[in-house]
Parts: C-alpha cells; structure tokens; sequence
C-alpha cells in the first residue's frame, strides 16, 4: 500500500520523533510505501529513515523552491512547480492518508484532503495520527461540526483519530482491505 503521510520538516522534541520512528518502522516492515514531501530534513527525514531502513519504499514529491532539500536516495523523487500540483500529485500516488504532528503546511495539505473526500473526489482512508495529544482541538473542533451541522457525512466516514501508529495502520489496512 502506498501511504502518503503530511508532516513537518521542522527538527522536533523526542515526545513526537520517538514515535514517527516507530510508525515509520511498522510501515516499512509491513511492506508499504511512505509517499511524502520528499525532505531530508526534520520530521520527515526521521520518517524516510525509519521506513526506508525497515524495507519499505519512498517515493517524494517535493517543490521546485524545495528541491535543494530532497532526499537524493528516495526510490522515486517527483518535483512539483507549486504546492497545489505537490497536493495533487500525493494525493494520486497514494492509497491512503495520515497526518502527523506539524505546522500550517500540514494543516493545510490536511484540510484540502478531507475537503476534496467531503466531496466525493476520493474515498481513501484519512488518519490523523494524534501523538501526544496534538490534535485533540483539531478533534474537539471537528466534533463542533458535525454536532452542529457543518459536515454534510459523519465524522467517522472523513476522518479517524488514531492515538498511536499501531491503531492507524491497523485502520489504513483494513480500509484498504474491504474497498
């Protein structure tokens, strides 16, 4: 399964690389494939490592003003002219969705994606990987939404909130699985 995950390119506190690493080792060992932003800095080299040294694939695609931050030994490196054919192009190479700690590029690649499933254009699995508490507003808000009318489908169809990454592979594969 080719499994695009939005997270930050910043250096982060242990609390939130301990366990990207342990995602990123599950995936690799369960075979998949990390689609992502293609940086070899931050967070995301943390996850490009974990993945690529358990036996998984990496397939990035970066930015033409991020190019100089890929990481050269990716499997498939895809430089995109903006960040809207970036979105676009994850999106398309991959099967299913998670999102990891990170800032506003994040929220924004996040937002986008469960806006294009709210309205029919994909039907992937989206997780919101919620370590260490990160996104319980984001959760708090959506909750709001639906409580109060704003997503046309239930919460649960748009997105899982998954606490640890054992939980949302395990969601991802059996979403896959009955498709």
């Amino acid at each position: 399964m080719n499994i695009c995950v939005f997270l930050s390119a910043a250096d982060l506190d242990e609390r939130y690389t301990a366990p990207a690493r342990d995602f990123a080792r599950l995936l690799g060992k369960s075979g998949h494939t990390l689609v992502w932003g293609g940086s070899d800095t931050g967070l995301m080299k943390v996850v490009a490592d974990g993945v690529q040294e358990s036996g998984g694939r990496l397939v990035g695609v970066s930015v033409d003003f991020l190019a100089h931050k890929a990481r050269p030994d990716a499997d498939e490196m895809v430089i995109a002219e903006d960040l809207a054919a970036r979105k676009a192009l994850l999106l398309a190479k991959s099967d299913a969705i998670v999102v990891m700690v990170g800032g506003t590029g994040t929220l924004d690649e996040a937002t986008e994606i469960l806006e294009l499933k709210k309205h029919g254009k994909h039907a992937k699995p989206v997780v919101l990987l919620n370590t260490a508490g990160f996104y319980d507003g984001l959760k708090t808000q959506f909750h709001r939404m639906e409580a109060e009318g704003f997503l046309p489908l239930p919460l649960a169809d748009l997105v899982f909130f998954a606490d640890d990454g054992p939980a949302a592979l395990a969601h991802l594969e059996e979403n896959i699985a009955s498709r």
